[in-house]
């Protein structure tokens, strides 16, 4: 599994938008083959920056499944629009994991 990881700061006057649109992009998302879930969550310091992680199973699911197909059109026109500056996208490997308790 491979988490995708992405500090979205969003045009402070437009982030309640921004959530709205987000809601709508998820069904692009959630549709992918590859795909395996998603959280966007809001920082508590600064309420117009998130942070978006999504679960794949493999690199190339987003890195090609996703970002080269139509729906990402579909999905960039809904979100682009609201970050400043574009956010960096990077992924992650698990090395370890605690269980929840």
């Amino acid at each position: 599994m491979i988490l995708e990881v992405a500090i979205l700061d969003v045009i402070p006057q437009h982030s309640l938008s921004f959530e709205k649109d987000f809601e709508k992009a998820s069904s692009i998302i959630s549709s992918m083959k590859g795909y395996l879930g998603h959280q966007l969550q809001r920082c508590l310091e600064l309420s117009s920056r998130y942070i978006l992680l999504v679960n794949w199973d493999q690199l190339e699911d987003h890195t090609i499944g996703f970002r080269q197909s139509p729906a990402y059109q579909d999905w960039k026109a809904l979100l682009h629009k609201y970050y400043n500056p574009f956010p960096t996208v990077e992924h992650y490997e698990v090395v370890f994991q605690s269980k929840y308790r």
